[in-house]
């Protein structure tokens, strides 16, 4: 549980907040135009909303802790004014809250809206903290449900999905925050914001997609990481490797799980150029699994054998979940990532029985959303239920949180800049996913270059979910972001701080896809400089699909 509370913190939309914006992105005249007041302000609701309250308060600032599980603190907060509007659609019996928070001085002139992690819809106050803290007014909503693994609100009281919250948590929550938001900051600040950004990671990365798809005038730049798009097939294929082990009845334990890892990070290190504890191109990365059958792996103090059992649940897992006539269905845990995240379980009892322990925000999806039955047990699923379930999620979902739609026409058209990092060991969405979805947008709107003139992907070798947040290396994606919105100075690369397999960190230029970082032949192997980007081999750049 540890490791997941770190990992979801990571999800909270630090993307952007834990990183000051470079002093060449600040705006000119970031100064408020009118004295600033902290008084409850006239909002007018949202299409579709009612405005049940509005109210304000003076908070001294200091450090903010985090609420929920999540936790988290920032300190050095300046003094702010908080706004809370309270929202409802009529007739749906929603309440979503709305928080607003405005530095009472030093207003970098622009606006900041935060995504959420897992099933959290917006921010627990680090993010609201560190955004006032570097200069920002910054709004996020609750959406109208509950904490990051708060599940509660899936279904009403007589089993059936609540669509009006699942309405709010996969989309229109956001929007309404960003019309309330402007509306408060141009209220308390006597004018509306220089500039507006969203930021988020994982469910705030798919929030952010969201915002550029449906709603493409809410916001000039977006900064969404590890994006949770593909929610509807995603989801579903992260319970994959517990599907595995049940149906093949193995179970390898962790240390056999890093021992496969680890040889496969060694196998395909040198792919780009030099060994250098990175793979940097992990599509590249073809190691099998069976090269370690007779391995011998020591496993607190005792010693296991690696088995062709053992091998065969490992590359089922890399290769992903299929049906089971061998159709692919999605994409399957990167070679490097922590396949343990998924496939973790208790060590077997005096009779060889051992107790799953699937991710608990896959898991809550299948059961809930999918099923409606509480008391599914997905670590008992078949090869062919799972499939059912898969495709039930996506025929039911795709629509309402699947944030899939390739046409970001009006996005572009409105001036506005998408930017993405991706870590390429994201244990709990594959990258591939987000690569997919970036080929689809390519092949809407006219190619390569086309696309970058608005959105760019970087993608982060040995990095974890949501990990550049400074969990697993480092990158300040805003700044990036500000000075293309801004200046005009479109990132042609990311500079990164990486974490390498022994721990070590080197620097790396993250490359815009669909270039890769390749070693120049001499150099320093942990410098940046000692690398450039190249074309990505034709061969490696044919669509990344799964069969639908």
């Amino acid at each position: 549980m540890r490791r997941l509370l770190t990992v979801l913190a990571a999800g909270v939309p630090l993307a952007a907040a834990l990183y000051l914006p470079t002093a060449s992105a600040e705006p000119r005249g970031s100064a408020a135009a009118a004295p600033f007041g902290c008084a409850a302000p006239s909002v007018k609701a949202p299409a579709g909303t009612e405005v049940e309250s509005v109210s304000a308060a003076g908070r001294q600032g200091g450090t903010i802790t985090g609420s929920g599980v999540l936790g988290g603190s920032v300190s050095g907060v300046p003094a702010y004014c908080e706004v809370t509007v309270a929202l409802t659609h009529p007739g749906d019996n929603d309440h979503a809250t709305v928080r607003t928070w405005l530095p009472v001085s030093g207003w970098n002139g622009r606006f900041q809206g935060l995504g959420g992690a897992a099933y959290l819809a917006g921010d627990n106050g680090v993010g609201l903290g560190t955004a006032v803290k570097n200069g920002y007014a910054a709004v996020t909503t609750d959406a109208g449900v509950g904490d990051a693994l708060d599940t509660g609100w899936a279904l009403d009281g007589e089993g059936r999905v609540d669509t009006a919250l699942l309405k709010n948590f996969a989309s229109r929550s956001q929007h309404e925050a960003a019309v309330v938001g402007k509306q408060v900051v141009g209220a308390v600040y006597g004018r509306r914001p220089a500039h507006s950004y969203f930021t988020g990671c994982s469910t705030g990365g798919r929030q952010g997609y969201m915002e550029a798809q449906r709603h493409p005038g809410d916001y000039d730049g977006i900064l969404a990481d590890a994006p949770a798009v593909n929610w509807d097939e995603f989801e579903v294929a992260t319970l994959w490797p517990q599907v595995v082990m049940h149906n093949e009845k193995t179970y390898p334990s962790r240390c056999e799980f890093d021992a496969f890892t680890k040889a496969a990070v060694r196998a395909c290190d040198s792919l780009d150029g030099v060994r250098d504890g990175l793979v940097g191109d992990p599509s590249r990365c073809d190691f099998d699994p069976r090269r370690l059958i007779g391995t011998k792996v020591l496993c607190e103090g005792e010693e296991l054998t690696i088995t062709a059992a053992d091998a065969t649940v490992v590359r089922k897992i890399w290769d992903g979940p299929r049906t089971t006539s061998g159709k692919r269905l999605w994409y399957g845990v990167p070679i490097g990532a922590d396949i343990w995240a998924l496939a973790g379980h208790s060590d077997p009892d005096a009779d060889g029985h051992v107790t799953a322990a699937p991710f608990p925000v896959p898991a809550a999806w299948v059961k809930l959303w999918v099923a409606k039955d509480p008391s599914l047990d997905v670590t008992q699923l078949t090869y062919d239920r799972f499939t059912r379930l898969f495709r039930q999620s996506q025929a039911e979902y795709d629509d309402i949180i699947g944030t899939d739609d390739p046409d970001l026409s009006a996005f572009r058209e409105a001036g506005g800049k998408l930017l993405t990092w991706h870590g390429e060991a994201d244990q709990y969405i594959p990258a591939q996913g987000t690569v997919r979805y970036r080929q689809t947008v390519e092949r809407e709107l006219g190619g390569t270059e086309k696309v970058d003139d608005f959105y760019r992907l970087f993608l982060a070798p040995n990095t974890d979910h949501c990990g550049l947040d400074g969990g697993d290396g480092s990158a300040d994606g805003l700044a990036a972001l500000t000075d293309w919105v801004e200046h005009g100075k479109a990132p042609r690369t990311l500079p990164a701080t990486l974490i390498a397999a022994d721990g070590h960190s080197v620097t790396r230029d993250l490359c815009g896809y669909p270039r890769v970082s390749r070693y120049k032949g001499h150099g320093d192997p942990t410098a940046a400089s000692s690398f450039t980007c190249v074309s990505r081999p034709e061969t490696d750049r044919l669509p990344v699909t799964a069969d639908r």
